[in-house]
């Protein structure tokens, strides 16, 4: 690019689809309302709408212990936790090991084993545990009695024999084999509820309204409390479910041209087209279809491009580096502009700053669908949003943009009262709130 042109930008976005003026915030609400109602009717919708079985706890009770087990990374951990006197969940003994399966193949026995191996010693100390949360995200069907059978694992975690075993069963029959005898309760949740959970914890102070949970990272997803869903026949307006939408799969109507050639490059085509739009996995590899597609046009020039067209891929935490600091010495991108190229590093700044604004429109939409699902007006009691994940809090402009565009989604009509907040270790203190919550009537 000879001179940086912000007219000539837009217009690519534009004609490519990926400008996010080409979107209408509202209409894009309305399309994810009508697809959670699908989804919870049981009809064809790209939204799964998931029961978790699970009622939230209306107050997390004081002096109450419990075992809060974290399965998901390449670390399992288990931990004692104590609610105090406020609620608030202090982990008295926290221990971690390795992801069973992440140093080679695993049985189903040895599995299990190793899950056992932390939480028997917790348990003997101390044994009147109130029950067990497990926070295992991974592939798994959760079942009326709160077990969840697992469908299949990712993250290098190798343990074929397990596929299709229930998580917590296999957990009770290992501390059997250790001579320890679990709770009643072992309950099994993934990470967005979990973080719906934690937000009960960390919002005490801000009233008695619903809580939604949402991450924003790698993935993207939303859990919220449901009062009917009719697909497994059940309605309370008092205790409510937790739904999982499987938000980052919803099948939106404002895919452009780039988006589509972008998704045939991916694992998984026809797929989880809103999370390639937003999510922490996608944001650099589509930056680099874009930025490939303006050098054919001829919109982007700079000395490096035949090097930059032949990369495989770029890492969202190297173009964020590189946001966060066009100059900086570190990554990638570090080295592809020149120092006399000033115009074609603002030309791709600028273009990767549209491509923020609508991953942050495309992020909200499902939020602020979910507020308005609740309808909950009271400004004394607002919807509480927990949210976690590495994109919404670290990547350049996300966090601004995505506020405001809930703001903007929440206010069009009439306000919807709500407060976002950030959670900290949601996937431990989550499981944690999650052995006290009830179950299936």
């Amino acid at each position: 690019m000879k001179h940086f042109d912000p007219k000539a930008l837009i217009d690519f976005a534009r004609y490519y689809g990926f400008h996010y003026d080409s979107c209408d915030p509202y209409a894009l609400v309305q399309d994810i309302s009508v697809d959670m109602q699908r989804g919870l009717q049981g009809q064809s919708s790209s939204l799964l709408m998931i029961p978790s079985y699970l009622t939230p706890v209306q107050t997390v009770p004081s002096g109450k212990t419990v075992i809060a087990l974290d399965a998901g990374g390449t670390n399992f951990r288990a931990a004692l936790v104590h609610f105090d006197t406020e609620g608030k969940a202090v982990p008295e003994q926290t221990e971690r090991a390795p992801m069973p399966g992440t140093g080679g193949q695993v049985n189903a026995k040895q599995f299990f084993d190793q899950f056992a191996e932390l939480t028997a010693p917790l348990l003997e100390r101390c044994p009147d545990v109130c029950g067990i949360g497990f926070c295992f995200s991974y592939p798994t069907r959760i079942g009326e009695d709160a077990d969840g059978t697992v469908l299949a694992f990712s993250k290098e975690v190798d343990a074929p024999e397990v596929i299709g075993k229930k998580v917590g069963e296999g957990l009770r029959e290992a501390l059997l084999r250790r001579g320890v005898k679990a709770p009643e309760r072992i309950v099994l949740l993934n990470d967005t509820v979990a973080t719906l959970l934690s937000g009960l914890i960390e919002m005490r102070g801000a009233g008695t309204g619903p809580v939604i949970g949402t991450i924003l990272g790698t993935g993207y997803n939303t859990a919220y409390p449901e009062r009917n869903i009719p697909k497994i026949g059940f309605a309370s307006a008092e205790e409510p479910y937790i739904i999982v939408c499987e938000t980052g799969n919803f099948a939106h109507r404002y895919q452009g041209y780039i988006d589509k050639e972008f998704d045939r490059t991916t694992k998984n085509p026809g797929t989880y087209l809103l999370e390639k739009a937003c999510s922490g996995a996608y944001l650099g590899p589509l930056m680099l279809h874009i930025t490939n597609a303006g050098i054919k046009d001829g919109l982007l020039q700079f000395r490096k491009q035949d090097e930059f067209a032949s990369w495989s891929t770029l890492q969202t935490k190297d173009l964020n580096s590189f946001l966060r600091d066009p100059y900086t010495k570190e990554g990638a991108l570090s080295g592809l502009f020149d120092p006399d190229e000033s115009d074609a590093r603002a030309a791709f700044t600028y273009l990767a700053s549209i491509v923020t604004e609508r991953a942050a429109l495309f992020a909200a939409a499902p939020i602020a669908a979910a507020v308005k699902r609740i309808t909950i007006y009271d400004p004394l009691n607002p919807v509480r949003i927990a949210i976690e994940g590495t994109t919404y809090f670290i990547y350049k402009g996300m966090r601004v943009a995505l506020d405001s565009w809930l703001h903007a989604m929440l206010s069009a009509e009439k306000p919807h009262p709500y407060i976002i907040t950030p959670v900290e270790q949601a996937s431990l203190f989550g499981a944690a709130v999650a052995a006290l919550t009830t179950g299936p009537r």
